[in-house]
């Protein structure tokens, strides 16, 4: 790869770190502040009100997928990029600064949902146009490659929320951490959302979207261009299922379920998630490369008969883990598993969609699924835990891999569709359908 593709990558991936980042912070600082917003009571119920505002911000992104999708598609995805930046920018500050219910009674809450609304927008259009700009602009034989930097940039916005909250967690009381120390990480990110406006103004549009053909057509980017590829839009929905369920559980939620669950101290159940999330991260790009190789499918189909096979098992065995290196070494398998989801899912999305549509097609199903399965999945976890049959999460999670699995079992492959072509007419076989017929 050459300099200037290296630097597309960057800058379309940088900002995917700092939005993940504030997303991620919400969900890992929830056990400090929750108790903050709501009535004095049942610490648990607290955490499910918590949470319960961080599925809202799920809601909120099939809204921001057809917004911000709209934008990249009739814009550009630069405008979609740095538009979706200032939103996040917004409302970390808003978090940053909502006042407690001892302070303004229920009036935090409602700055926390508007914040957390934001939030969902952003991340709606976020993922679309990310996933989009990271495989237009890479070469065909490295769209992959290029693609999996989606979620080595997201994978490091929730390390460096983690190595924050871990240092936090051993430089101060648990008593500041509850107070007011867990509003430093929304700062933070604040701050480095204006640092990555910066560099995404200055960002260059791809040679695909730039040399398309039909940017002049009035029904770019609107839902009855959307219409016509329902077929690929329901695609994306039935094979993002799976994945972004056993994703958000061995992310967001491993943290929560190491110290709620496996009895692992927070400080310890925080660094089993930081090491097992930064060797995540560095079997991406390995396995986005695989993917250049031998294609999508093989990979997703692992993914899949993993996630519903060794879900049960592998957060069984988590439960009675009991210390820092058996939780870890279960915790790195389970994430070798979702890898092949995670690597190749945005490329993948992206290559179903002709370029004038391409945005809001990855961006709205993704975001309707993430909004049923993905937003929701903390929130079950701990319903069944609530009711006292935690363990009917791990069978949860294991049906929605199942979905999955016969999708991608019976979908086509997408690795070798050329992204000026996909929706024309072609006679070499790479046009419009990647559906089994």
């Amino acid at each position: 790869m050459g300099r200037e593709q290296w630097k597309k990558i960057w800058v379309g991936s940088a900002g995917n770190m700092v939005e993940w980042f504030d997303w991620f912070v919400y969900a890992s600082f929830a056990v400090y502040f929750a108790d903050a917003f709501f009535p004095k009571g049942n610490d648990t119920a607290n955490l499910m009100n918590t949470m319960g505002i961080f599925a809202v911000g799920f809601f909120m992104r099939p809204v921001g997928g057809w917004l911000l999708g709209r934008v990249g598609d009739r814009r550009g995805r630069k405008a979609a990029l740095t538009l979706t930046v200032t939103l996040m920018s917004v409302s970390a500050i808003l978090i940053a600064v909502a006042p407690t219910y001892a302070v303004a009674g229920y009036g935090g809450i409602a700055v926390l949902l508007v914040a957390r609304m934001l939030q969902g927008l952003s991340v709606g259009g976020e993922y679309a146009a990310s996933a989009t700009y990271l495989t237009e602009a890479s070469t065909p034989e490295r769209r992959g490659f290029a693609s999996s930097f989606q979620y080595v940039s997201m994978t490091a916005g929730q390390l460096l929320g983690l190595a924050l909250q871990i240092i936090l967690q051993r430089s101060m009381s648990e008593q500041a951490l509850h107070s007011w120390a867990w509003r430093i990480p929304f700062i933070v990110g604040a701050l480095g959302a204006g640092i990555v406006f910066y560099l995404r103004r200055n960002m260059l549009e791809t040679d695909v979207y730039a040399e398309d053909d039909t940017r002049t057509d009035p029904d770019r980017g609107t839902m009855k261009a959307l219409w016509a590829h329902k077929r690929e839009a329901f695609l994306v929905m039935a094979l993002t299922m799976g994945g972004t369920v056993a994703y958000y559980t061995y992310t967001t939620y491993l943290t929560k379920y190491l110290s709620g669950t496996a009895g692992l101290s927070k400080p310890t159940a925080s660094l089993v998630s930081f090491c097992a999330l930064f060797l995540f991260m560095c079997l991406q790009p390995l396995a986005g490369r695989l993917s250049d190789r031998i294609g999508r499918r093989p990979l997703l189909i692992t993914f899949a008969l993993g996630s519903t096979f060794l879900t049960v098992p592998i957060m069984t065995l988590l439960k009675h883990a009991g210390s820092f290196w058996p939780a870890l070494g279960l915790s790195l398998l389970a994430l070798v598993v979702v890898t092949g989801y995670t690597s190749i899912n945005a490329c993948v999305k992206a290559e179903l969609f002709p370029t004038g549509i391409r945005a809001l097609g990855v961006a709205l199903p993704y975001a309707i699924a993430n909004a049923l399965f993905g937003g929701t999945a903390e929130y079950v976890a701990l319903w069944f835990k609530n009711g006292g049959i935690e363990s009917g999460y791990y069978w949860y999670v294991s049906g929605c891999a199942a979905v999955s699995l016969v999708v991608y079992l019976t979908m086509r492959e997408t690795r070798t569709i050329d992204l000026h072509r996909v929706g024309k007419e072609a006679g070499d076989g790479t046009g419009e359908r990647v559906l089994a017929s």
